[in-house]
């Protein structure tokens, strides 16, 4: 599986919201964490965001988001290695 990881400005242009949101929704447990990808660089991967955009489209309760982001950053834990 290929996966790209989306600097701020391309998750924010996808997503369509401004950057204090998106940092507010994490603090809420509604879009998940980024992830390290340098010494000061951060990005998300694109196929959590493209969950969690298809998340909202189908109209999920914050309840079932809340709990779709728990699940996405416990797969990166699981995925890393030992």
């Amino acid at each position: 599986m290929t996966c790209k990881i989306l600097r701020l400005p391309t998750l924010l242009d996808r997503i369509g919201h401004s950057r204090s949101t998106l940092y507010q929704r994490i603090a809420e447990g509604m879009w998940t964490h980024p992830v390290p990808i340098g010494l000061r660089a951060v990005g998300w991967p694109d196929f959590e965001v493209s969950a969690l955009i298809a998340a909202r489209i189908a109209g999920k309760p914050e309840a079932e988001i809340r709990e779709l982001v728990l699940k996405l950053e416990a797969a990166r834990t699981a995925a890393q290695p030992a």
